[in-house]
């Protein structure tokens, strides 16, 4: 038997540790560089952050250090905090919302560190104007255009800190030609000139599972272009086809699909390259480009109740592509072409006809011509297979080249923009397309990103349910769908 003393020591071992809380509180320990008291910590000349632990602080100080980084989360124990500063180091940048746990926050010291007011800081500029507490100056150390500004004063930042990507949304399991979009009735629908299929595929967006679904199909020969015209409540569609004729079909709201309206002079159209509908004052038309050795690029014109051959354009030059532009408050043609340089045709009010006006010089073999705006300045961008592509400039009289683009193997140059981005993608049958941005401030167009796809032919832009949408067709593979999107760099 124990003796009666060691059973009563042990006893009482027992209960003592019975009457204690199931967790402990672990002790604070100051750190080295630190003087502490109950309800504050001082801490000077530190290389580093100290490790502070305690919640029941209500004043913290970490000045005069050398430390430049703040960890995440570092000030979420600290509800009760009301004065921190963290004056005098050398802190470049602060994680996003580090202070958002600091609900009794009376005053914030960030003096004498070296602030980068770049994206990082774009959280804090924010947190700044919504505070009830009493913050010191926070000045800029850079970058150069923002040295020794005031963040407290900002409202924006030089950079706003986004930017923009393009992300593979959707594939349609076809290869394509051309891809046209048109609106009717509160929905958007998108036609596809699917050569494979000996069809043109029709798809409507799908405002509940937000993708693009089949709606209608358009068959026939060697479809090589679909091109839509919505005309006082009548939605066309002109197929293009390199066999059997060219038609038009027009939709039918009691069946729900496009039916055959009306066929094309087969004796005009040899070898259709390229569809451009536009209208002049209250008249529709279409202009057909035809490549072929004997053709002739045909206009036709809306009389209600069908399309008419009402001019003759451009006979045995092979054009691959036509442009229809305002240019100087006067509506113009350019037709483009394999055999000789890029012509320019203006309408004459006179004899409600297009004139040849002339030529845009020393831009030999370009496939493709495309306009665009940017600030109300009037662009033009040439794709050339061979060589390279270039970006015009409309001047007092005459376009002039401003930049180029190398391009061999590209069928397609397009440009396109999404609310302030102006992009040109530009095609390749060799390897990456690439997507360029404008700079507003070199006036030049910079390489953005590069997307892989199989021998591009059309680049169209599809916007709904305030989204947007780019349509890559591939002669070669799938026809890609990417979605624009803004990134927050700031993040």
């Amino acid at each position: 038997m124990l003796p009666t003393v060691k059973i009563w020591a042990l006893l009482s071992v027992s209960l003592c540790c019975l009457s204690q809380p199931g967790h402990l509180k672990k002790a604070f320990r100051c750190p080295s560089t630190c003087s502490c008291s109950r309800e504050s910590i001082m801490c000077v000349g530190s290389s580093y952050v100290p490790r502070i632990s305690p919640n029941e602080i209500n004043s913290l100080s970490i000045v005069n250090g050398t430390f430049s980084e703040v960890k995440e989360a570092m000030f979420a124990h600290m509800s009760s905090l009301q004065l921190l500063s963290l004056a005098n180091n050398n802190i470049k940048a602060l994680p996003r919302d580090i202070f958002i746990d600091l609900e009794s926050l009376i005053e914030l010291d960030l003096r004498g560190n070296a602030l980068e007011c770049d994206c990082r800081a774009k959280w804090l500029m924010t947190w700044l104007k919504n505070t009830n507490a009493t913050v010191s100056d926070v000045v800029c150390a850079g970058p150069e255009d923002m040295k020794d500004k005031r963040l407290n004063d900002m409202t924006s930042l030089h950079n706003e800190c986004v930017s923009t990507d393009f992300v593979l949304h959707q594939s349609v399991m076809s290869e394509s030609l051309s891809v046209d979009t048109f609106s009717y009735k509160n929905d958007v629908y998108v036609a596809i000139a699917a050569p494979s299929l000996e069809s043109c595929m029709v798809f409507q967006w799908d405002h509940i599972e937000m993708n693009f679904r089949t709606y209608d199909n358009i068959t026939g020969q060697s479809i090589v272009g679909c091109k839509s015209v919505v005309i006082q409540d009548q939605v066309f569609v002109i197929v293009a086809q390199l066999f059997g004729g060219s038609h038009i079909y027009r939709f039918d709201e009691d069946q729900s699909r496009f039916s055959k309206f009306q066929d094309i002079e087969v004796s005009k159209i040899s070898k259709p390259n390229d569809i451009e509908a536009f209208q002049i004052g209250p008249d529709w038309f279409f202009v057909i480009a035809d490549s072929s050795k004997a053709g002739l690029s045909t206009l036709y014109k809306w009389n209600s109740k069908g399309f008419y051959s009402y001019q003759s354009l451009h006979e045995w030059y092979r054009d691959t592509d036509a442009e229809f532009l305002d240019l100087d408050g006067k509506a113009h043609l350019i037709l483009a072409s394999r055999s000789q340089v890029p012509v320019i045709y203006q309408w004459s009010r006179s004899n409600q006809k297009f004139v040849l006006q002339g030529e845009i010089p020393s831009m030999e073999d370009v496939v493709a011509v495309k306009h665009f705006r940017i600030k109300g300045e009037l662009y033009l961008a040439l794709t050339r297979y061979i060589g390279d592509s270039k970006v015009l400039r409309w001047g007092t009289k005459q376009f002039a080249e401003i930049q180029a683009l190398p391009s061999r193997g590209s069928m397609i140059l397009q440009p396109f923009s999404f609310k302030e981005s102006f992009y040109l993608a530009l095609g390749s049958d060799y390897t990456f397309s690439q997507i360029y941005l404008w700079d507003d401030e070199k006036k030049l167009f910079d390489r953005f990103k590069e997307v892989y796809i199989q021998a591009p032919r059309s680049f169209t832009v599809v916007s709904t349910d305030r989204r947007d949408f780019i349509f890559a067709s591939s002669f070669k593979g799938n026809t890609q769908i990417f979605e624009h999107i803004i990134v927050d760099l700031s993040l």
